[in-house]
């Protein structure tokens, strides 16, 4: 995974009833846009250090 700062990261879901979680990369620290990311959770508008998994994808900054 590579994200930017100001792209979106998307994590789904894993149940039915389970809405989709969506922050901003605010900071990348990873080498060549890879993870680990300082993201702000859109929900919740909490900072935070995030290693995304494989139910996450990146939405590039339009």
């Amino acid at each position: 995974m590579q994200a930017k700062v100001g792209d979106h990261i998307v994590v789904r879901g894993h149940t039915v009833n389970d809405p989709d979680r969506t922050c901003e990369v605010l900071e990348v620290k990873g080498t060549d846009g890879g993870p680990p990311y300082v993201v702000r959770w859109k929900d919740s508008g909490h900072t935070d250090l995030f290693f995304p998994g494989s139910d996450a994808l990146v939405v590039a900054k339009a």
